[in-house]
């Protein structure tokens, strides 16, 4: 009998700790978080795509209010680059990339010369992250300070 109720209580303790487990795993579908203002003309965004419960894809970019997208903006990405030293099709690539590799988990480094947005992607990424985990494909606005 003490066997069959420690075999019980193992197999009761085992099931709890996997349904911990599975809260914080991420749920297949597509997640977006979005800053709730623009900062000089742009809003800042991340959709995620996850499938197997792993990030398959990262997309993180900015558009304005007429929904062109800042990696697009040849004019910007000039001055940019001459003032800072990088530009938007650079480090969103490269912050995407980090969060991709890191599937969430690890540091994202920053970029020198887009700083700001380092801080903004972070804050998008710990909201898209927390919808994957709930399984909330709703569109989540974060309110932060916009760069």
């Amino acid at each position: 009998m003490k066997r069959i109720t420690a075999i019980l209580f193992a197999l009761l303790l085992a099931l709890s700790l996997s349904a911990c487990g599975e809260q914080e795993a991420l749920q297949d579908g597509y997640y977006t978080a979005q800053m709730a203002q623009y900062s000089h003309g742009w809003r800042e965004y991340i959709t995620i795509l996850v499938k197997g419960g792993s990030i398959v894809s990262v997309e993180y970019n900015a558009e304005n209010a007429s929904g062109f997208i800042k990696s697009w903006d040849n004019a910007y990405m000039q001055n940019m680059l001459h003032s800072n030293g990088t530009y938007p099709n650079e480090y969103t690539r490269n912050y995407a990339s980090q969060l991709l590799e890191g599937q969430g988990q690890g540091q994202i480094d920053a970029i020198t010369g887009a700083s700001s947005s380092h801080s903004t992607f972070q804050q998008l990424a710990q909201a898209v992250l927390e919808q994957a985990r709930k399984g909330d494909s709703s569109i989540v606005l974060v309110s932060g300070t916009a760069h």
